[in-house]
């Protein structure tokens, strides 16, 4: 930043002891290191200030976008249709109008299932045995 080499620094410690004197030099030490701390915290408040505005115009940005987007959507063109759909019937008659009533349609009928009969056993009623497998080797 201010490219300042050793010797250089070396060369202005020495004249400020000779300036100043061994028994201030302490003192002017710490006061140039807060002066030193107070430019850094300035720097690092404009730095992050800075990158506050830029993420404020990132985000001004993707909401403009995002409103784009959502304006040209084909969602909401096919809401827009049928929002129209509903509100206006393909037919505008309603059956009393026409004079006729929905079909109807017939029922099927339960299969026809003979009712147990009082004198058969439990021992009549079993089912046969399943025919005997046969394996090929």
């Amino acid at each position: 930043m201010f490219d300042i080499a050793w010797s250089e620094l070396l060369v202005i410690l020495v004249v400020a002891l000779v300036v100043v004197g061994p028994k201030d030099l302490p003192r002017l030490m710490r006061t140039a290191g807060q002066w030193a701390g107070r430019a850094r915290a300035m720097a690092d408040q404009f730095r992050r200030s800075f990158d506050d505005m830029a993420r404020q115009s990132e985000l001004e940005e993707l909401r403009a976008e995002v409103n784009k987007l959502q304006q040209q959507s084909p969602l909401a063109e096919i809401e827009a249709a049928a929002y129209d759909f509903t509100e206006k019937p393909l037919v505008e008659s309603n059956i009393e109008e026409v004079g006729a009533a929905p079909p109807k349609f017939d029922t099927p009928e339960p299969p026809s299932v003979p009712p147990p009969t009082e004198s058969a056993t439990p021992a009549e009623t079993t089912t046969p045995a399943p025919p005997p497998q046969t394996t090929t080797t």
